[in-house]
């Protein structure tokens, strides 16, 4: 068995678990979130405490024990407190905006860029140069916050760019003149 899929999950007050057949449904304070189980991993409640199982001892079943269990506990720390990513602008002229449902960042380029934010991304932007971001969804939440920073990578001689918020950059050297 796996030593991550035997750590119990402790369910905090406020959330509420239903699973049925193979579909797992978390409710929270900040959300409803639901995800699809495969049949060979089963769930038992007891009291606060949820533990995951596998019904038979594969090789696969053995694997998807621990991912599972820390999708799960994904779910349930999300809808109870949220997930939260701050990247930092760093460069001048770097800035950003919201506006409506779109995020606007000035990066340097001779145009604005646009994104989009999905639904159940919540942005707040600190003195223009940094994006708060909040989410129930952590796997949602990553992804998105590695679009904006695929914008304008950090480069390791100015250091300039889009950074996460306790991310160091390795500096390098320029060209000595001779």
């Amino acid at each position: 068995m796996s030593r991550i899929g035997k750590t119990p999950i402790h369910i905090p007050k406020g959330v509420k678990i239903d699973f049925k057949n193979s579909k797992v449904k978390v409710q929270g304070e900040f959300g409803i979130l639901e995800m699809m189980i495969p049949t060979s991993i089963s769930l038992d409640k007891k009291n606060e405490i949820l533990e995951i199982k596998t019904l038979n001892n594969s090789r696969k079943n053995r694997s998807l024990h621990g991912l599972y269990r820390t999708l799960i506990s994904n779910m349930v720390f999300g809808v109870a407190k949220q997930f939260q990513k701050i990247l930092l602008l760093k460069g001048t002229g770097y800035r950003a905006i919201v506006q409506k449902n779109t995020l606007i960042l000035h990066l340097g380029y001779s145009h604005t860029i646009k994104i989009d934010i999905p639904t159940d991304i919540f942005i707040e932007i600190i003195k223009n140069t940094t994006i708060k971001l909040k989410s129930v969804n952590k796997e949602k939440l990553g992804l998105f916050a590695a679009n904006i920073r695929a914008w304008r990578k950090p480069e390791p001689y100015n250091g300039k760019g889009i950074l996460y918020e306790n991310e160091t950059i390795i500096r390098k050297v320029g060209k000595v003149g001779k």
